[in-house]
């Protein structure tokens, strides 16, 4: 009988448990692998444009810096608590032990809806987080970044209130607007880096990707820019959804007149030359890739069994169950981890982190080798480990994580 849905944290607990047993690591470092450092919660009153006030909970949750400073993203969500903030935080330590970049996992959300906040009221919001959080975070101890709800205008805000207090501090955090220290590439860098693991699985597996088609769950900016970056490898995205609608194309998603309706109407449903399906069709679509993008738990053990595609490329946190992992497996499906597939912006994110720090400019062309020559080596590790111990991917790629953290921690004498 297979085990209820669960939570990311429980998630991830049990696939670090499991690494840790293959890898024979005793129940003491599964637990201090588990454990967070540090976990913020604060409250947050701002008075709204109509004078009322309203109080919003923000939480910071760094959870190992033994191989560097806590580096995670920022999310602005009704559905954000503190357990999926542990549970993600969690899972951005594993991403950057597993592509070997020398920073930890953190993690942090505010509980808001930023649809129904002005852009004065979401600024408020965010300079007032930083003024209750600043002594806990910054470049060598925590550094922030956009996730689901938040862009390069909120880490401007950011950079601008953190600096007010410290002075001038660009690597405080990442994915900024380019005017005040940001990266070439970052916005593309999930997509981008989806991409590139997408190619080197395709190596791996002997697929051909020209021709090759795609349902994309999402269309924000993973989503899209996964979308044109598919289009370069001449894979077909046949299906793609926004948070209100989806659309299917056989012959091929317009995705820049999709883009431009979503701009004009806050939707892409109902898009002329394309027909319009539910949330639900999408995720079932006959297709060779699946790119859950969006928000964490789209597969569950209640849809998995109806999945159809080939295999499935984690472009979100956490799109999986556990549960719908493990029917997947039964059904001969691959998965390739969140950890290993959208680790593209944490490593421009890096790239960025580095040029702050150093004070230099880095051309596009330079991130973008940089980038493939990280995540390529990283995928070709997973794949190899998965095949030489028969282990699917999320499997090999714990392993792979969990003994480099563990490495970091033998080797500040805990």
């Amino acid at each position: 009988m297979m085990p209820a849905d669960s939570t990311t944290k429980s998630a991830y607990e049990s696939f670090l448990k499991a690494a840790c047993d293959r890898l024979g690591y005793s129940e003491t470092i599964a637990s201090l692998l588990a454990l967070a450092a540090m976990e913020i919660k604060v409250e947050i009153p701002i008075i709204r444009d109509n004078g009322e006030l309203a109080i919003f909970t923000g939480y910071r949750v760094q959870h190992q810096n033994a191989r560097g400073p806590c580096k995670g993203g920022l999310r602005y969500h009704p559905q954000v608590d503190l357990d999926e903030v542990r549970g993600l935080a969690s899972l951005m330590t594993m991403k950057t032990a597993l592509v070997n970049i020398p920073l930890g996992g953190g993690k942090g959300g505010i509980t808001c809806d930023p649809r129904s906040l002005s852009a004065r009221e979401l600024e408020t919001l965010t300079r007032k987080f930083v003024k209750r959080i600043h002594r806990e975070i910054g470049p060598n101890s925590d550094i922030m970044a956009p996730d689901v709800g938040t862009n390069a205008r909120v880490m401007g805000w950011i950079h601008s209130e953190y600096s007010a207090i410290y002075g001038h501090s660009p690597a405080a955090v990442t994915g900024k607007p380019i005017a005040l220290g940001g990266s070439a590439g970052r916005e593309t860098a999930t997509g981008d880096g989806i991409a590139i693991v997408t190619r080197e699985y395709a190596r791996h597996r002997n697929i051909r990707l020209d021709g090759a088609t795609a349902a994309i769950q999402g269309f924000g900016n993973v989503g899209i820019n996964t979308a044109l970056a598919y289009r370069k490898l001449g894979i077909k995205v046949i299906a793609i959804s926004d948070s209100r609608g989806a659309v299917y194309r056989e012959d091929g998603i317009d995705i820049e007149a999709l883009a431009k309706r979503k701009r004009e109407r806050g939707t892409i449903a109902d898009a002329e030359g394309h027909e319009t399906i539910s949330a639900g069709e999408l995720l079932e679509t006959k297709c060779d890739f699946l790119v859950p993008a969006a928000l964490g738990n789209a597969v569950t053990g209640d849809n998995a069994d109806r999945i159809s595609a080939g295999a499935i490329i984690e472009g979100a946190n956490g799109p999986l169950t556990r549960q719908a992992d493990e029917i997947l497996a039964a059904r001969g499906i691959d998965v390739v981890p969140d950890i290993l597939a959208n680790a593209g912006g944490v490593i421009v994110s890096y790239f960025e982190w580095v040029q702050n720090l150093q004070r230099e400019v880095w051309p596009e062309e330079r991130i973008e080798k940089e980038l493939a020559r990280i995540l390529g080596k990283a995928a070709g590790e997973v794949f190899s480990h998965a095949r030489d111990k028969k282990l699917d991917y999320r499997s090999a790629a714990f392993d792979i994580a969990v003994a480099r953290v563990k490495e970091a921690l033998d080797a500040t004498g805990f």
